[in-house]
């Protein structure tokens, strides 16, 4: 008997930097890849990602061009070894 494989669910990860030139989503779910996860800007200065996830906890910051930084529309982190914190997304 086959098992079914977790559903996954498409998450938007948005930043609002209207000066960037560019924005990447670097976390546990791409092994924290600056390069695998670029955001696309609209006119307002708002990025925007979009990822298919399956359910589990994941640990991300956003990358700005070259500078990581938090989520700051999110309320759930955690420490890193880095000294700063990441921000966490869960997904049931």
């Amino acid at each position: 008997m086959k098992k079914c494989a977790a559903k996954k669910k498409i998450v938007n990860f948005k930043f609002f930097a209207p000066s960037a030139k560019k924005v990447a989503v670097a976390g546990t779910f791409n092994n924290w890849d600056t390069d695998s996860l670029l955001a696309k800007k609209d006119s307002k200065g708002n990025w925007t990602a979009k990822v298919s996830l399956p359910p589990g906890r994941y640990e991300y910051k956003f990358v700005v061009d070259g500078n990581w930084m938090e989520d700051p529309n999110c309320k759930l982190r955690v420490p890193n070894p880095l000294g700063s914190h990441n921000s966490v997304l869960e997904i049931k």
